[in-house]
């Protein structure tokens, strides 16, 4: 069952994506990037949810 990942480490993907994303963004466009950086934040609460 190597490779496979848990609904944790699918989160913590998906928030440095955004995070990059919204870093990549902020050279072109703020206000998306702010919105990327708050779907990270939302994504970042979820996960530590998950931890308590």
């Amino acid at each position: 069952m190597f490779g496979m990942k848990t609904k944790k480490e699918k989160l913590e993907a998906k928030y440095a994506k955004l995070l990059q994303e919204a870093y990549e963004l902020s050279h072109v466009n703020r206000s998306k990037s702010d919105q990327k950086a708050a779907e990270a934040e939302e994504l970042r609460k979820q996960i530590d949810a998950l931890d308590n």
